[in-house]
């Protein structure tokens, strides 16, 4: 039996269209299903639990964006059952490192006939996460979007992508490198004028952006960025490198691999994961590995 858990809000509405479209078709195909929709936040994670034991869901099947996924997997972690993916968000950056399909048909076939693979998540603040971590910029520009107009107007012409990019915009004028002490797996690093740590399980976030190129869900490791010592100005023109993931050969990036890392500033620094605020620094993030189940 599958369980459907299903943000009606993802993508302005664009989960809820592509569910009345699924349904249609788990009908006609006489497949067993049970299905929940969201009414507050984290309300995901406690439907995890409701189709599970009550249901007896053998696969959850996020329909929704990262941050739906995001409060799913923090339902799953850690048990067996499967966690299946309908992409219908803005960004897609979980499904898009998986190689899930984008499109609703796709992505429903992969899950009725494929098989579960085995894949690390991360663990940050008390909260799971799937793609990537980050602190300073990246945190900044988390909370202007999800706090954003933009991207709901943006999300009904299909291009709600777009609205990271605006967040960016908006944070750089305002935002100030900062002093950051850290530590990857117990050896301390020390570093002044750090614009961002990305701490990436997969390669994606920000709607597309290939902040590590080289992360894979499935070696036991983060790919970690650290992006510092850049003018206003040199940022601004290295962003758009970030698109296609060449923006690495930048002296002023620097990428590394960690099982743990730990990550502590004179001021607080909002810290994200999956696009969701986790909380602020110090922040303890470590690599969950075979942690969860994704078919």
């Amino acid at each position: 039996m599958y369980g459907f858990i299903v943000n009606k809000t993802s993508g302005n509405g664009k989960a809820l269209r592509i569910w009345k479209k699924i349904e249609k078709i788990i009908q006609e195909k006489k497949v067993s299903f049970s299905v929940r929709f969201t009414q507050k936040p984290k309300h995901a994670t406690s439907l995890v639990q409701e189709l599970i034991q009550k249901e007896k869901a053998a696969v959850i099947i996020a329909v929704g964006g990262d941050g739906t996924i995001h409060e799913v997997v923090n339902g799953l972690a850690g048990t067996t059952t499967p966690l299946g993916i309908i992409p219908a968000g803005s960004g897609n950056d979980f499904s898009r490192g998986l190689g899930i399909p984008l499109k609703y048909d796709k992505a429903l076939e992969r899950i009725l006939k494929g098989k579960p693979k085995t894949i690390d998540i991360g663990y940050a603040n008390s909260r799971y996460f799937c793609t990537v971590a980050g602190i300073g910029f990246d945190g900044e520009v988390a909370r202007t979007t999800n706090g954003s107009f933009y991207k709901k107007f943006l999300n009904f012409f299909r291009i709600g992508q777009i609205s990271y990019v605006i967040s960016a915009i908006i944070v750089l004028f305002r935002y100030k490198p900062q002093e950051i002490s850290f530590m990857i797996d117990k050896k301390l690093h020390k570093l002044s004028n750090v614009w961002l740590i990305a701490v990436a399980n997969l390669p994606y976030y920000g709607g597309g952006l290939v902040i590590c190129p080289k992360a894979e869900s499935n070696d036991g490791l983060f790919e970690i960025c650290i992006v510092q010592g850049l003018t206003k100005w040199e940022f601004i023109r290295m962003f758009p490198r970030v698109y296609k993931g060449n923006h690495t050969s930048s002296p002023s990036i620097t990428i590394v691999k960690g099982k743990e890392v730990e990550i502590y500033a004179p001021t607080p620094l909002l810290l994200h994961g999956d696009g969701e605020m986790l909380g602020h620094t110090p922040a303890r993030i470590r690599i969950e590995p075979t942690a969860l189940n994704v078919i």
